[in-house]
């Protein structure tokens, strides 16, 4: 037990200096090429996956015109939005943070991916 809440202190510190740690939003341009077969930033359109034009601080499985996963719309049910530190945890790993997203993408293993991209993320503001 007390192993199980030291990892999870862990995580909860990780994900917070993640969010804190800045990043390059020109180099998340790069790494976002990854996700750029399903989703947009600087478009409103969706794609497969919805646009993530604006999504930094946006409630989570609201974006208009998009058709969320039923795990989805359930993990947002309670009013979560897409923080930066949220964020970090689920391009982490989407299927382990949301069981049954849509999201086939594995996840972005290196930090300094995350932190570029969500870098990125907050330049693709909706108009």
């Amino acid at each position: 037990m007390l192993a199980r809440l030291c990892l999870t202190g862990l995580c909860l510190f990780f994900t917070a200096t993640l969010a804190q740690a800045g990043g390059d939003a020109q180099a998340g341009a790069q790494v976002f090429r990854k996700c750029g077969a399903c989703h947009t930033a600087t478009d409103a359109a969706n794609r497969v996956g919805p646009s993530l034009m604006g999504v930094i601080g946006r409630p989570v499985a609201v974006y208009d015109g998009y058709d969320y996963s039923a795990a989805m719309k359930a993990f947002g049910a309670d009013g979560k939005t897409w923080d930066e530190a949220r964020l970090a945890e689920y391009l982490r790993a989407p299927k382990a943070m949301v069981p049954g997203t849509k999201m086939s993408f594995a996840g972005l293993k290196k930090v300094s991916d995350i932190e570029n991209v969500i870098a990125y993320l907050k330049t693709t503001t909706k108009p």
